[in-house]
């Protein structure tokens, strides 16, 4: 019976893993230009954090909760590397360490790490966060696809708040054969057969879902990188009318912020240069980015239609095995993480 109440108790955390974020990676939590001189607190993977710059312009970032009496810190003080706390003006840092409590003469809070702190890196004008299985374990390398990090590349950031469960937000990036439905009348996929065969391809990061026979004519292929983060990566065709040719890509990736909302940060990108890089950047903001989102809108409100229980009911069939590969790996990995939780969670 022990066993079996062990058995059982793994499988919910796995499931709890699996719908709050699986673990052991790189998430974006905030794009750049929200964290700037007050405190600012958000919700991610169902865990509440405080985010703030410091002097320097780094960004910090903690537990939202005072260890004193449990206020949330954003709604306190910026005081460079620490923050303090609107309740009492207890003082934390950046570690997680209580500075001071000015209320109180040899509080024995002072000098204790009493708050939980993330690992935090800026990049792409995005910040992100390490959520580890283990808290003190050093994070894994944050590599981003090179349409983010080279000079090669032009990209704006978009981000958007959906009312559903971020595994469906996976799941929808994950079916290319959507793109000649859903955005059929769009003004980039109105192009290419309606019906397709489909491969996945394996790649030295993840994998790639793809139409055999059909390429750049719509949403024909999607790439999965594994690299310290979870992103995504597809291209759609321009028209002409839109700039210099070639198609436009995408990096995504996929923020939980509780088990029914999640946050989708889309990174548009193009490789070009000089004047040719000016004209795109003029284009898109002009012309280009209101049709952009009106697709995303039309991703969103179908994603929200769904119920939470929606997977639970289907029947899929060839076009989604991108889909329930990346599935498999979700689940396989928050019941590896639910083992090693309970593992670290035994008393020594």
């Amino acid at each position: 019976m022990e066993l079996d109440e062990q058995k059982a108790a793994l499988e919910r955390s796995a499931k709890e893993i699996l719908n709050t974020g699986v673990r052991d990676l790189w998430y974006p939590v905030a794009p750049g230009w929200q964290i700037r001189n007050a405190p600012v607190g958000v919700t991610r993977l169902e865990e509440r954090i405080v985010l703030w710059r410091d002097a320097g312009g780094a960004v910090h970032a903690l537990e939202d909760r005072c260890p004193h009496r449990g206020a949330r810190l954003s709604l306190g003080w910026n005081l460079g590397d620490r923050v303090a706390c609107w309740y009492h003006g207890v003082e934390i840092e950046g570690s997680g360490t209580v500075r001071k409590v000015p209320a109180s003469t040899h509080c024995p809070l002072e000098g204790r790490k009493c708050v939980k702190s993330y690992h935090v890196r800026e990049s792409a004008g995005a910040v992100f966060l390490w959520f580890g299985v283990d808290p003190a374990s050093e994070p894994a390398t944050l590599q981003l696809p090179e349409e983010l990090t080279s000079d090669q590349h032009a990209h704006f950031l978009c981000m958007s708040h959906w009312n559903t469960n971020y595994r469906y937000a996976i799941d929808n990036v994950m079916d290319p054969m959507h793109g000649s439905y859903l955005h059929a009348h769009s003004h980039s996929m109105a192009e290419g057969d309606k019906q397709a065969e489909m491969r996945i391809r394996k790649t030295p990061t993840g994998l790639v879902f793809e139409k055999v026979g059909q390429r750049d004519v719509n949403f024909d292929w999607v790439e999965l990188g594994d690299t310290g983060c979870l992103w995504l990566r597809l291209a759609i065709p321009y028209q002409k009318r839109y700039g210099p040719g070639g198609s436009f890509g995408i990096v995504g990736l996929v923020t939980p912020v509780d088990e029914t909302h999640c946050q989708a940060y889309f990174w548009r990108t193009r490789k070009v240069q000089g004047w040719e890089r000016n004209v795109w950047r003029f284009m898109y903001r002009n012309r280009l980015e209101g049709l952009h989102w009106a697709v995303l809108e039309q991703d969103r409100y179908v994603l929200e239609s769904l119920p939470d229980t929606a997977r639970d009911h289907e029947f899929l069939y060839e076009h989604d095995v991108g889909l329930a590969r990346v599935r498999r790996m979700l689940e396989k990995r928050a019941s590896e993480q639910a083992q090693a939780r309970a593992a670290l969670q035994q008393p020594a």
